[in-house]
This record gives C-alpha cells, structure tokens and sequence, in this order.
C-alpha cells in the first residue's frame, strides 16, 4: 500500500513538472517579447520591423513542443528525482539549448517575416532561469513532504560486505533518492556497522519486511552467494515486496563499467578510474589558481595566528608531521601547531579515550590541545600551512586526507585505493559530516571522488567547505 502511494505521489509530482516547464517555456516567451518589442531591450525596434505576439504563437507552440520532447528524452521527467541538484541544472541549460537551436534551424528555414534574435536569446535565458527556480522548488517541496514521511521508501540492505556498504552509505547520505535506510541483514555473527543497523540474519527478512514495514528490498550479495540470492528473492515475492540487486560487477571497481558488444555477445570491461591525462593538468592549475587567492587573502592573518600560539603555550608555531601521499610516498606535512608540544608522547595513554572508528584516533575534548588550538581546529585555520604543501605539488585542495603511516599499516586492501590520487586539504567526507563519519564511510567518500572526478565536483567541494568551517560541525 505504501509503496503504491508512493509511485503514485512521485507520478504525480513528474505531472505537475512538466505542466509547471511548459507554463514556464511560454511565460519565458512572453517576457521575452514584452522585454524585446516593449521595454526595447537591445535596440529600439523601427516600425517596420515591429511583428505582433500573434505572428510569433506558430513559432511559441513549436518551441513548447520542442522543448517539452527534449527535456523528456534527457530524463528530467523521472517520477523520482535521482540527478544532483547541480547535474540537474546543467541537463536543463543543455537541454534548453539543444531545443533552441532546433527552433533557431526551423525559423531560418521559413523566412515569413523579420525575426528578432533577440526575442530568442532572451527566451532562452529566461526559460533555463525560471527552470532552474522551479526545480529548486521541486527539491524544497520534496524535502518537506519527505520530512512528513511522504514519498520515502523504508528500505532494507541484504549483505553485509564492503559492496553493501556502499549501498547502505549512498541511500543513508542521497537524500534525493528518497529512501530512508532502516538497516540489514546479513551472516548471524554480523554486528551494527558505525550508523548502519544489524537486523538480523537472512533467515529473519520475511519477518522483518512485515514488522519493519519495509517498501523495498535492496540485494547487494556476491555473485558466489547463488542460492541465497534465489532465497532471498523468493521472500520477496513471497511477501510482495519490491526488490532490486546490485550487479556483482559493480564490486569489482566500485566505479564505471564499459558495455561493447562483440556480434551479439556483450562484453563488459572496467574503465580505467582516477584522475589521469589532461585531467591531471586541469587539477593542478585549479590547485594553483585558488591557493594562490587564499593565500593573498589570508596573508594578513598568518602573523597574528602566529602571534596568539606563542603567546598561548610555549613551542613551534608550525608542526610538521610525515603523512603518506600518493601512490605511497611519504612526505611532511604542514600545520600550525594547535597542541602542547608533548602532545604525541601522550597519545598512548590517551588511547582509552578514542572516539573515532578504527584506524582514526580522535577525542572531542582532547586535553593535548591548547585554548588557541581549540578555535584553530574548529575554523581549519590549522590547515592553511598546507596550502604550502599544495604549492610544491604533495597535496591538492580537493581529495583524500593525507593519513598517517600507522593508520595505513592497518588500512584493508579496499581502504588503499584513496592512496591513489595526491592527498588534499578538503574532500567529500569533509563536507558530509568530517568527523562525525565512521572510517569506512570516509573510505567511500573518497572512492567516489576517485571514480568522479571533475573540475566541476571540486569547485562545488571548495564552495562546501566554507559553511562546513563556519559551523564546525565534526571538527575536533
């Protein structure tokens, strides 16, 4: 029943977007005439070139047409949104744009009267605008309807291996999928996983689909576990609830995969991940851009952060410690200092205290760090030192943190594929909680950003980063 109304409210909602995209397509229209043959935006239009709004309704009607065909085969109908925000607004500028060169190729083709190309500039940019607002309105009306318990699955993960956790971290932190996760299933010696819970073993998933109410069922169980899958399904069937599974393949990359055909025979390859070729390029000029900005913008702070650490506790002003960096490679790490100076001699007896998950080693109220320290940590003003680093190529501004050689002694095999790209200042995990994650959740942040990459992804990271300081959350 409830998943039922679900489809339905998302159907509903795919409706209404694309009643509120053709209103808009023609307001824009509208505007667009009123702005050009009224207002004489771009020119004062002479009489003879004057063309009444009724000539241009064969043109309007074909552009609504247009459109409407092109944002349905771009996918921007889907009942339920699963793009980004900002993926989304790009699909419409292209998608806009596509539709009115299509319009542009017609009208130039039937030369009635005298156009205005500004009339279609302005159409175009008024379309993609009052697009972009209705779409923020969608994830706004989403969002409240989802926090009245509207529009959400309650699914239930089956597996319990690093391919389910991944899973389990997607549908925990995409809110625009529209899941709620309530927890999995797995082997009867499993435990809770950091913030994922521990329902029981397979055995209990009927059960637990009726008392959990749970809309869908997620599989994300290895290729080898055949029959457990069919029993599983089964279940499923057997208690009518939706199921979906996640293809093994995806466990063997946790990134792209590459489809050919070879006469009829499908050929499934792994594209190569990471950050190669022109991208590297690209990277390292974005890197040298903005940490040339912040550092003339936060050069008049360094003398006074330097200043308020001598006068706070006695020792270096900056603390330089080894960290591993890509591909392996050690290298020194800068900071400014923000504990006591015997602060690493303490860590042994402090080890009781550790309040993050393995292998992290972090304390909420750690009494190694000074009161200066304390308000450095909290703003990341410690890390600007760093930008040093960025500059003589061992760090970037977007990508892993840089661990610790003891942390990586203990990495699993899977953890070491963030050692495959240069080390950054800020990255995904930092604005998705910092802290507050478990290790294994950072891990997929991080992979994640390895598999996709973009110059778009780390300016939209670095914009991130700036409330993520101001409200410190996770920082300690």
């Amino acid at each position: 029943m409830a998943s039922s109304t679900t489809s339905r409210l998302g159907g509903m909602i795919s409706l209404a977007m694309v009643a509120g995209d053709l209103i808009m397509i023609n307001a824009a229209f509208v505007l667009a005439y009123y702005l050009r043959y009224t207002l004489g935006v771009g020119g004062e239009v002479e009489e003879e070139f004057f063309v009444t709004i009724n000539a241009y309704f064969p043109i309007q009607a074909a552009l609504t047409a247009i459109l409407g065909l092109v944002y349905a085969v771009s996918g921007l109908y889907r009942p339920r949104p699963r793009l980004p925000l900002l993926k989304t607004m790009m699909t419409v500028l292209a998608a806009t744009s596509v539709g009115m060169m299509l319009v542009l190729a017609i009208v130039f083709l039937y030369q009635g009267y005298a156009y205005s190309r500004w009339l279609f500039f302005f159409t175009w940019a008024l379309t993609v605008l009052l697009l972009w607002l209705i779409r923020g309105g969608r994830i706004a009306l989403l969002a409240s309807l989802r926090r009245r318990g509207l529009g959400v699955r309650r699914a239930l993960v089956v597996g319990s291996d690093n391919l389910s956790k991944m899973v389990m971290h997607v549908l925990a932190t995409e809110a625009n999928l529209g899941y709620q996760l309530i927890g999995f299933v797995g082997n009867d010696d499993d435990n809770d996983m950091g913030r994922f819970k521990y329902l029981g073993g397979m055995e209990e998933l009927a059960t637990l689909v009726r008392e959990k109410d749970i809309h869908e069922v997620i599989i994300a169980l290895p290729a080898s576990s055949h029959h457990q899958i069919l029993e599983v399904t089964e279940h499923c069937r057997r208690e009518k609830v939706r199921f979906k599974m996640v293809p093994d393949l995806f466990e063997m990359s946790l990134g792209k995969t590459d489809i050919d055909d070879l006469r009829g025979i499908p050929l499934i390859g792994i594209e190569e991940a990471g950050i190669q070729g022109m991208g590297l390029f690209f990277k390292r000029t974005f890197d040298l851009f903005f940490t040339i900005i912040i550092l003339v913008i936060f050069a008049p702070f360094w003398g006074i952060i330097a200043l308020l650490i001598k006068l706070d506790s006695p020792g270096p002003i900056l603390f330089k410690q080894t960290r591993v960096g890509k591909g392996g490679r050690l290298f020194e790490a800068y900071k400014f200092r923000s504990m006591k100076i015997d602060a690493e001699k303490q860590m042994e007896s402090l080890a009781g205290q550790n309040e993050a998950t393995w292998p992290l080693f972090k304390i909420k109220d750690d009494p190694r760090i000074t009161r200066v320290g304390r308000f450095l940590r909290r703003t990341s003003l410690d890390e600007i030192p760093q930008l040093l680093n960025v500059l003589q190529g061992e760090m970037s501004l977007i990508g892993p943190r840089p661990p610790l050689p003891a942390e990586v002694e203990q990495y699993q095999e899977w953890h070491k594929r963030r050692l495959e790209i240069t080390p950054g200042i800020t990255g995904l995990w930092q604005v998705s909680g910092r802290s507050d994650l478990p290790f294994d959740e950072m891990v997929m942040l991080d992979i994640y950003y390895i598999n996709n990459w973009s110059l778009a992804l780390d300016f939209l990271t670095l914009i991130r980063t700036i409330p993520a300081v101001i409200t410190g959350r996770g920082a300690y």
